[in-house]
């Protein structure tokens, strides 16, 4: 940060200089005051007949009027001058003393300044931890140590989520530089290993690419750039995410049961029809041989609910909000399992921006139900 050039009303400056034009004011309202009084009480003559004589101490004798006049000036050059005095000593103490006070007060706010100024992203841990007294600055302090748990939990996750992302790219990026070196070294390679060799490496950019489109579609919705409002049914999404899975489900024997009562949002419609998409795919992937799926979308209150059960292995209930972190599958990490770890991620990220909540409950046979909850299309 450039320093500034020339004077610099800083805030302890500032503050420093009300005060002292405080004291000053007050002062010299004091004094003036004070001289009204003097000036209007000191008339003891008026009282007295014209001409009458009084004796001063060393004999002299003067009108009293004329000794009256004597008296009231000596009385307001002597408030004057001792006034003048007071206002000057009092008001250079109190600047002093609001100088230091301030200065003191202040003290934690060039705290925060340097802090500040030495954030990176290897300082994130650095914080302000104020000590002093329970006020407004004590309040800036902790809020500002309490933006920095938060910037650098973002900043962790932000590190683990490109680390992910590198790994999960890095992974069909691999399989398809081995396969092309591999064939490529065979002098003898024929038609069949070219094939085999093509199918493999389609297998892997498809996977690549699904996960390019998930990490776009996750960045969207969080970005919440470009949504469109639309009227929209959750169960619809549903409809069209189990005919896609369809062939899936039939492979390992499922038994769907869908209860699709009216659940109208306002929304955008590609985004929630990938909500109920990754929910539908979730229940069939991670389920097993003869297991069951269970869908209900309903409304009630001021909220359309979507919920999507299935059975599965077991998980427990400590691991089920770290299912919606990206790159998380079953409670584990980038584990090289179905999938790209990122659907229900997708479904919160797309929950948030729309305004909704979602939840997962594990079952206790294995298993889980997720239930997400967005306003109704009137309340929205």
């Amino acid at each position: 940060m450039p320093a500034r050039r020339g004077f610099r009303p800083t805030l302890r400056l500032r503050l420093t200089l009300l005060n002292g034009v405080l004291l000053v004011g007050a002062g010299v309202l004091l004094m003036l005051v004070a001289w009204l009084v003097v000036n209007a009480v000191l008339h003891p003559a008026d009282e007295l007949a014209p001409g009458t004589m009084v004796r001063l101490a060393d004999g002299q004798q003067l009108d009293a009027r004329q000794w009256q006049e004597s008296v009231l000036s000596a009385a307001q050059t002597e408030l004057t001058v001792k006034g003048l005095v007071a206002v000057l000593a009092i008001s250079v103490v109190g600047v002093l003393g609001a100088y230091a006070v301030v200065g003191r007060a202040l003290r934690p706010l060039h705290h925060v300044t340097a802090t500040a100024r030495k954030l990176g992203g290897e300082t994130l841990d650095q914080r302000i931890r104020y000590t002093g007294a329970d006020d407004e600055v004590a309040e800036l302090a902790d809020t500002f140590d309490a933006m920095l748990d938060r910037l650098g939990a973002a900043f962790t996750a932000q590190q683990r989520f490109v680390a992910n992302a590198s790994h999960e790219l890095r992974t069909p990026l691999a399989v398809m530089r081995t396969e092309i070196d591999v064939t490529l070294s065979d002098p003898a390679v024929d038609t069949a290993e070219l094939k085999r060799m093509a199918t493999v490496v389609r297998d892997a950019s498809e996977r690549a690419n699904a996960l390019v489109d998930a990490l776009l579609m996750l960045a969207r919705s969080e970005g919440r750039t470009g949504l469109r409002n639309e009227p929209v049914d959750l169960g619809t999404g549903v409809l069209g995410a189990l005919s896609a899975m369809d062939h899936e489900v039939r492979r390992i024997k499922l038994a769907v049961d869908t209860r699709l009562d009216p659940a109208p949002v306002i929304g955008d419609p590609s985004l929630l029809d990938r909500l109920a998409g990754n929910l539908i795919e979730n229940a069939v992937r991670y389920n097993h041989l003869g297991g069951q799926i269970w869908v209900e979308s309903r409304h009630d209150g001021e909220y359309a609910r979507l919920m999507v059960g299935n059975t599965g292995f077991k998980v427990d209930q400590a691991d089920v909000p770290g299912l919606f972190e990206p790159f998380r599958r079953g409670g584990r990490e980038r584990t090289g399992a179905r999938g790209s770890g990122l659907g229900l991620s997708i479904v919160r990220a797309v929950c948030v921006a729309h305004g909704g909540t979602v939840g997962a409950v594990a079952l206790p046979g294995g298993g889980m139900e997720v239930t997400i909850a967005l306003p109704l299309a009137s309340e929205r």
